[in-house]
């Protein structure tokens, strides 16, 4: 092989040096410019002898005469790097098939922290919902931070990439932190490959946050005259003690069928927003019932259809931090038409 971990290398279309910290495949190579790590393509760089040869002096510079008086110069100002936010990057690893043809093989995944703070990160990466892997730890600023390699194959189970960034050095001014979710699907990964092998391109990306937001701070409104509970029992209004409040609430389902003919008898003149609308209205209500009343499981029917329904179910228990999975299996009473939910 023509390069070696540890060489010396010139970015041609930068013409900056580097270090060659990694050999990736026989075409890609991982490299070092100023404490940042990336990959380039093999033929996009060269030793860098010819411009070290170029750049040589031929004959001395001449000397100017200097003087007591002179004052020394000052050094000049550093360069500042260019902060552009926190990424998700894909480099996926390219192979030859049999017939000579460039397949992507599999991902591997990175955090690019492109700003001047250090923050602490949850990762967690689903397929349907199922979570698949999960890890905590910090990046650095200006890092590029190997998370995990996903296989090509399994980009055809839609998979969710959830981030939970918190400060390394906790400002009061700033948010506790900072929420981030890239759901891919087949269709958009196979545009990117697309695009990547046209373009020569080494890697692809997706935006987590441009920059850490500030701390929100409501204006509180005013607190609420006391109610005169007299007057409300007078008025007819029924009272409850709040200690006693959940000995009034509807007892929770462990199975709730959102069939629209289940839920209401005047379907049949409701358009296909209002009878989603109403569905959804019904699923959150009886959510809420199973995770107060503490059920550690909860079947959800949606019946199978055009999916519409059950993909914005799915939609929603990605988003729920009380959800420790779902999963739309087929069900021994259900078939395909079901999801089942676990809390933590």
């Amino acid at each position: 092989m023509k390069y070696q971990i540890g060489d010396t290398v010139l970015i041609l279309h930068s013409n900056e040096e580097a270090v060659v910290v990694d050999i990736i495949n026989d075409t890609m190579m991982q490299v070092e410019v100023n404490g940042i790590q990336f990959p380039v393509y093999m033929d996009q760089v060269d030793f860098p002898y010819y411009k070290r040869f170029t750049e040589k002096k031929l004959f001395p510079e001449k000397k100017e005469k200097q003087y007591i008086d002179d004052l020394r110069k000052e050094k000049p100002a550093e360069k500042t790097k260019e902060e552009t936010g926190v990424w998700l990057t894909f480099l996926p690893i390219i192979t030859g098939d049999e017939f000579g043809d460039e397949v992507v093989e599999r991902f591997r995944l990175h955090l690019l922290n492109s700003t001047n703070t250090a923050y602490h990160f949850v990762y967690k990466q689903h397929f349907f919902g199922r979570p698949d892997f999960d890890l905590k730890n910090t990046v650095q600023p200006f890092e590029d931070f190997y998370l995990h390699d996903v296989d090509f194959e399994e980009f055809n189970d839609s998979p969710s990439f959830e981030f939970l960034f918190t400060l390394v050095n906790p400002d009061a001014k700033k948010a506790p932190e900072v929420e981030a979710l890239v759901k891919l699907k087949p269709k958009q990964i196979f545009a990117r490959i697309k695009e990547v092998l046209e373009q020569n391109l080494a890697t692809f990306s997706y935006p987590l946050f441009a920059k850490y937001p500030d701390k929100v701070v409501e204006d509180m409104p005013p607190p609420p005259p006391p109610l005169d509970l007299h007057k409300l029992s007078s008025k007819g209004f029924k009272l409850y003690d709040a200690k006693k409040g959940h000995q009034h609430m509807e007892p929770a389902r462990s199975v709730i069928d959102l069939h629209i003919d289940k839920l209401t008898d005047n379907w049949q003149g409701m358009s296909n927003y209002e009878i989603l609308e109403l569905q959804i209205k019904t699923f959150e209500k009886y959510y809420y019932l199973a995770l107060h009343q503490h059920l550690k499981k909860f079947t959800v029917v949606h019946g199978i259809g055009e999916g519409v329904l059950k993909e914005e179910i799915h939609e929603i228990l990605r988003l729920k931090k009380d959800v420790k999975s779902f999963v739309n299996q087929h069900h021994p009473l259900f078939g395909w038409g079901a999801t089942e939910i676990y809390f933590k």
